[in-house]
């Protein structure tokens, strides 16, 4: 059997149904069983940066592995993006890189390179991947395939590497007499300290549930549910935690942090307990760490245990585990929890003076881009998928956009890279074909990963894209104002940064074109032209400076955000 053919049959093993690459000379072996494979099919994404992203999309929408690759060198390189953001992100996809033949490689000679195109991908993504392995000898393909998908999957989730010569791509195998790979045992793990952590929950008077990016899970969602209507706990999510259970939930207080809702950071700084699911507690979610909660118990289940160890906030339980693993072991004791009726009467009134919509029309100037938002919630149903980008647009998103139940909800919220939300709505719309998905970028992160718009017209792809465009860099802008006078430089049109004509690229993309403003949000008619678009561009123009609001100023404590309340 040719080896590129057992790799691919290997993935479609596993669930994968689409291959993201660009292709080039050291991955044709791979591409060309890609195309012979009746259950797997390979997407020409036109860059590597988006194969790479839409990886990642795919991962989280199908609940499997992502799978890119590219060829050796640049088209390696190009990747590295993506790769770093599936690391950082805890998405597990496996990357392969396709590397020049094993007798041109240099190995340990003291060269810069000895084939062309060569470059040595283990070294440059050890650091951004779980598991970096040049595979140049076939009969360890097997071997390779089953612990990188086993690496990938275990534990904290993240990406993997294989580089592949192009010579083992073309070799004959045995597939009988290939070595397998074999996962150690999983031990069971349990609370070492439960007792203590259920005392803790049980007699806790302010308590509070903080969902991280380790609750972003079918099987975790349901237990979730059912933990929080038994414990009745309000709770807060964090970035990548938006999504996860539906917000329109009365215990919602909505996103904590430098960029959260009010209500949710004011309310954060009178918890007494606070049960950390699946969140790393950086300093975007906690401010000045050293302010912190520093009088309360923090109960943190994360099934890193470096996160757990190498946390500064000090006052904390440490559960090294699942999400999931620890709900269904609390679960199982049936605790009695504080009725906590008086919390939950404070909370009520913090939510209806704090919430989003009061800080929108108390102290946002420009209200435009957030009345979108808030339209936004209008027209999106049960289900939809919705991806957005890096800068003000994300922060607009994850401070307005009301989740609904079944809903997804994708962005970049450690990496952050510009370009993320295009590609990753590709892969989404791959994994879950019949999902309605609306992509949000603001005008620079759109027109970095322009290359998706030619995939969503040739497939078909029933993406949504929206352009909150305000004509400049609006986050970097915001900082400007704030720290350097107003000098708009590489941000702004007179500073060096203009954006394309959208109606243009547009036509060139063979997409439908629709421009708005905020007076044609009052017409109902727009409604119904944006349910009826299959796919296309919406450029919703917004005059003048723009801001996210509120605002954690740096080292300050979580209440204390900017503008200041108004006496």
């Amino acid at each position: 059997m040719k080896a590129s053919d057992y790799i691919i049959d290997f993935f479609a093993s596993k669930g994968v149904d689409t291959i993201f690459g660009y292709i080039g000379g050291m991955i044709v072996h791979l591409v060309d069983s890609v195309d012979k494979s009746n259950k797997v099919r390979f997407i020409q994404t036109y860059h590597e940066q988006s194969a790479a992203i839409a990886a990642e999309g795919y991962a989280l929408t199908k609940g499997t592995i992502g799978v890119a690759m590219a060829t050796s060198g640049p088209g390696f390189t190009n990747m590295i993006t993506g790769i770093a953001d599936a690391y950082f992100g805890s998405v597990p996809v496996i990357y392969v890189s396709g590397q020049v033949n094993s007798y041109e490689y240099k190995y340990d000679k003291p060269i810069r390179q000895q084939g062309f195109q060569e470059t040595d991908a283990v070294s440059i993504a050890t650091p951004i991947t779980k598991y970096a392995k040049l595979l140049d000898n076939e009969s360890d393909i097997a071997y390779e395939l089953e612990k990188a998908y086993y690496i990938a999957n275990e534990g904290r989730k993240g990406p993997v590497l294989l580089d592949i010569p192009m010579n083992i791509q073309r070799a004959e195998i045995d597939i009988n007499n290939l070595k397998h790979f074999t996962p150690p045992n999983k031990a069971i793990n349990k609370i070492s300290d439960l007792k203590l952590i259920v005392k803790l929950l049980e007699e806790a008077k302010h308590p509070m549930i903080l969902l991280g990016a380790g609750c972003v899970n079918n099987e975790v969602k349901k237990i979730l549910y059912q933990f929080i209507k038994n414990s009745n706990f309000p709770f807060v999510y964090s970035l990548m935690g938006k999504g996860v259970i539906n917000e329109d939930e009365s215990l919602c207080l909505g996103m904590i942090g430098s960029y959260g809702n009010r209500c949710a950071n004011i309310a954060m700084d009178k918890v007494d307990v606070l049960l950390v699911l699946g969140s790393r507690l950086d300093l975007r979610q906690t401010g000045n760490y050293k302010l912190f909660l520093p009088n309360s118990h923090i109960i943190q289940v994360n099934n890193d245990k470096n996160e757990l160890d190498y946390n500064r906030i000090e006052n904390r339980e440490k559960v090294q585990m699942d999400v999931l693993d620890f709900l269904i072991q609390i679960e199982e004791l049936k605790p009695h929890y504080n009725e906590n009726s008086e919390w939950h009467k404070y909370l009520k009134d913090i939510k209806s003076r704090y919430n989003q919509e009061e800080e929108i029309r108390n102290y946002v100037d420009n209200k435009s881009p957030y009345l979108f938002v808030e339209w936004l919630n209008k027209i999106t149903k049960e289900g939809d998928i919705i991806t957005s980008d890096i800068g003000q647009n994300q922060m607009w998103v994850a401070q307005t956009l009301k989740m609904k139940q079944e809903q997804l909800y994708l962005t970049s919220g450690n990496f952050a890279p510009m370009g993320y939300s295009l590609p990753a709505a590709v892969g989404a719309a791959f994994a879950k074909s019949k999902a309605t998905i609306y992509s949000i970028n603001g005008d620079g992160g759109f027109h970095i990963a322009i290359q998706s718009l030619l995939l969503i017209s040739q497939y078909k792809l029933p993406i949504k894209i929206i352009v909150i465009n305000n004509e400049s860099l609006g986050m970097i802008t915001q900082f400007q104002h704030q720290y350097f006078d107003g000098n708009l430089v590489a941000t702004s049109a007179n500073g060096g940064y203009i954006e394309p004509d959208m109606e243009s690229i547009a036509k060139a993309y063979r997409l439908p074109y629709l421009k708005l403003s905020a007076t044609d949000l009052e017409d109902e008619s727009t409604i119904s032209k944006i349910e009826n678009m299959k796919n296309g561009i919406i450029d919703y123009y917004t005059e003048g400076l723009t801001t996210v609001c509120p605002k954690l100023p740096f080292d300050h404590s979580m209440a204390d955000m900017i503008p200041k309340l108004k006496q």
